[in-house]
């Protein structure tokens, strides 16, 4: 039997003095529960910021939000805590990883009952988001919703048991049903009718279409005023700065309304909110996303008896339901305006709604919320208390390996106005040699990769602006061809560039557009990226199809309806198809009678496109010819060693060893985790850090060819020395392997891996949550 007493509990989630509402939430409940128990209530929150927050006393332990060992750290940190239950607050966006995935890691490592609330219940999800909602109500003992909507969506949508499932209403401050007029006074707007929105302002929230609707408000009562309460969203402020609440101001401007709106630009306390609240005649939630499982501003509005107007996204539908509130379609002023001028003019019904959700709330309120929560905790430890996994050690088996920090001094070093300079005298940048689309094109795929792991920020946003401005730059209108070669001087030295800078930049425009979040990235590179490739198409190289196809397939992410690049995929499959029909024997199972560079992006390739195209044939072409090509690759000491450069690998003739370049382990590196994530065989991911390991020094001399110290990689190892020059091409080699094998690994940590089902057809397609470059 598990011990009725709950003795110390640990709530996960954003908490203040973070500003959101998920911190406010986890704030609240903390507080309530400590209350109406005798636990100790600890605190482990998620930050955002580098230098987190100045947190109260309650909090023990600190989760750095993109750092997935952070995760396990808290884990192990509660599980030694003689910590009794977990009450988690999970939102997609809080947590870092593809789709908050890092939480999944915390919820493997934690050996104590898990209860989580649930602030959003996707019924749409996207692929990563629904596998991160199967994994995390898994792993959680029970799961806490606030909406009966949220409830059946969960229970149908991700098949959860219903005996699994607690609702328990968002919770309320306990305020008094005050009269409006003794707090109109106090904010100096007696005699005028009021209405209220507030929370952290962003697009999202509608507030346009309220103000599109107060002209026609005013002309029924002069003196309303619409309070707009809240500061704008940390995250928009950070990224976007104040545009949108300018924009709001301009529009009240044009409107001729200025003298009925008011901003007040902060993040109030709870005693200010409740003043507010009491000195309005309205609260309006204009919100626009119907899927918004729960609004603790509505809660607040609603339990502390106001009026509401609101659009009908599922908590407003399920609260203000039976005359409780009034619902008005989403984006429509008019119909905002019509019911503000009704409800303004019709006290006698305005007071019933009001009476009506102050009564209802006093079942919303934390000290009954918090009563109902600690039952949930106490079926949630009894339900683990037969089933309790043991704390245990991990041994190197049951973790992944360490990986080195992202370290990008050396690109920074590297890059200046034009772009990033292709060569160096050790780790001094070499402006003799100038600059070269190819190495600007997989910068520029980096800094995509990057900002989608969550390392997103200002220098990165200005290095990939460098970049992309350099492909802009390069390509020849005329032509529809990208020139290869920029003198240091800034003048071109070639009218166009090689077949391969022609397919290494359609790579990287396709990846900007199928996974940077800046739409004037995906604008941008989508224009272009239609321009130049067909130029690709009509070449001979086996690598530039490669390279174009890749970029086919980032693009076709977010443009999969696109026939015509979908049909210029296909056809680049087909060459590649053909070559390798054409050539390949029983023992020799390649494209070409020689394996020369970059080897390995050419089954990579053909690996996701077989997968994207559900092309089983197409696939395996691509998995055999990796497999072969990871045998030829393969010291007798069971290290990786890529073929040389000084005469590669050619049919019927002997290996040449050296020199052994950084794009060939980066090649690797990609392919086997794309050839992972579509068969799941532990052997790929293996490859995989075997052909990483090498830049660590696990390679035929013993030595590291990445530079710690610099954050460069050199330029290749010779037969007896490396060659200390750090280039772009080695350093871009190595942080695009590193910023592929960080991906590999967190999704490692977050997902339950497991070999494929022997029914799944080989070609099937599924979204990738692994390799970089993976469907």
């Amino acid at each position: 039997m598990a011990n009725p007493d709950l003795t110390k509990i640990a709530f996960v989630g954003d908490y203040t003095p973070r500003k959101c509402g998920i911190a406010t939430f986890t704030h609240d409940l903390r507080g309530a529960v400590a209350s109406a128990s005798s636990a100790q209530c600890i605190v482990v929150p998620v930050d955002d910021l580098a230098d987190g927050y100045n947190y109260p006393p309650e909090v023990r332990f600190q989760i750095i939000e993109q750092d997935i060992d952070a995760y396990r750290r808290a884990a192990d940190f509660l599980n030694f805590s003689n910590v009794d239950v977990v009450s988690l607050q999970h939102e997609f966006g809080i947590y870092g990883g593809l789709g908050g995935s890092h939480i999944l890691a915390f919820l493997r490592d934690i050996r104590i009952p898990v209860v989580t609330t649930l602030h959003t219940v996707l019924s749409d999800p996207d692929a990563t988001q629904r596998r991160v909602m199967e994994q995390l109500t898994e792993l959680s003992t029970r799961l806490v919703v606030m909406t009966e909507r949220s409830r059946v969506t969960l229970c149908k949508t991700y098949t959860v048991p219903e005996s699994k499932v607690d609702l328990i209403a968002h919770g309320i401050p306990d305020a008094p049903y005050a009269d409006t007029s003794g707090f109109k006074k106090h904010f100096g707007v007696e005699g005028r009718q009021v209405a209220l929105t507030f929370g952290l302002l962003s697009p999202n929230k509608g507030i346009e279409y309220v103000l599109r609707s107060i002209p026609d408000v005013v002309r029924e009562f002069p003196d309303f005023i619409y309070l707009i309460l809240g500061a704008t969203h940390p995250s928009l402020v950070r990224s976007e700065g104040e545009r949108y609440r300018i924009s709001l101001e301009r529009m009240a401007k044009e409107l001729g309304i200025t003298r009925h709106v008011s901003f007040y630009n902060r993040f109030v306390e709870l005693h200010e909110l409740t003043e507010f609240i009491g000195a309005s005649d309205l609260y309006i939630t204009p919100y626009l996303n119907e899927a918004q499982a729960v609004s603790g501003t509505l809660a607040y509005a609603f339990g502390c008896g106001q009026a509401v107007i609101s659009t009908p996204y599922w908590h407003a539908q399920e609260l203000l339901a039976d005359d409780r509130g009034v619902l008005v379609p989403f984006a429509d002023s008019d119909a905002i305006a019509r019911e503000i001028i009704s409800l303004l003019g019709d006290d006698r019904r305005r007071r019933a709604m009001r009476d009506h959700a102050y009564e209802m709330g006093r079942d919303m309120l934390w000290s009954h919320v918090a009563e109902i929560y600690l039952r949930s905790f106490h079926d949630a430890q009894a339900k683990r208390a037969n089933d309790r996994k043991p704390l245990a050690m991990r041994t190197l088996d049951e973790q992944p390996l360490d990986l080195p920090h992202m370290n990008l001094e050396h690109l920074q070093r590297m890059t200046d106005s034009a772009g990033i300079i292709q060569h160096a005298s050790f780790s001094i940048p070499n402006h003799h040699e100038g600059y070269c689309t190819d190495d600007n094109a997989r910068a520029l795929i980096l800094t995509v990769l990057l900002e989608e792991l969550g390392k997103d920020s200002q220098e990165l946003h200005s290095l990939a602006s460098t970049y992309a401005a350099f492909l802009n730059y390069a390509f020849n209108e005329r032509s529809r061809r990208f020139r290869n070669f920029l003198g240091f001087d800034r003048r071109w030295l070639e009218e166009d560039g090689s077949d391969d800078s022609q397919g290494r930049a359609v790579w990287a425009l396709g990846t900007c557009v199928g996974r940077s979040r800046r739409r004037g990235f995906q604008a941008w590179a989508m224009e272009l990226f239609s321009k130049a490739l067909p130029a690709c198409e009509s070449t001979t190289s086996p690598r530039t199809w490669a390279l174009a196809l890749l970029g086919v397939h980032e693009y076709l992410r977010r443009m999969s309806g696109d026939r015509v690049i979908g049909q210029t995929g296909e056809r680049l499959a087909e060459k590649l198809v053909d070559l390798y029909d054409h050539v390949a024997t029983e023992d020799w199972c390649w494209f070409e009678d020689v394996a020369s560079y970059n080897n390995a992006k050419l089954s990579h390739a053909l690996i996701l496109n077989g997968r994207w195209n559900d092309n089983p044939r197409i696939t395996e072409i691509g998995l055999e010819s990796l497999r072969w090509l990871c045998a030829k690759q393969l010291s007798p000491e069971g290290r990786f060693r890529p073929i040389g450069c000084n005469g590669f690998c050619r049919q019927g003739e002997t290996l040449a060893v050296y020199d052994q370049q950084a794009i060939e382990a980066h090649a690797m590196v990609s392919a086997a985790i794309a050839a992972f994530d579509v068969v799941k065989e532990p052997f790929w991911c293996e490859q995989a850090h075997l052909a990483f390991d090498w830049f660590l020094g696990r390679n035929d001399l013993g030595l590291p060819i990445y530079n710690a110290m610099t954050g460069g990689c050199y330029d290749g190892l010779a037969e007896h020395q490396v060659n200390e020059n750090q280039g772009a091409e080695s350093t871009l080699a190595y942080l695009l392997s590193l910023a592929e094998m960080q991906r590999l690994e967190v999704s490692l940590a977050a997902f339950k891996s497991s070999l494929p089902n022997p029914t799944t057809k080989l070609g099937q397609p599924k979204e990738s949550t692994t390799g970089a470059y993976a469907t």
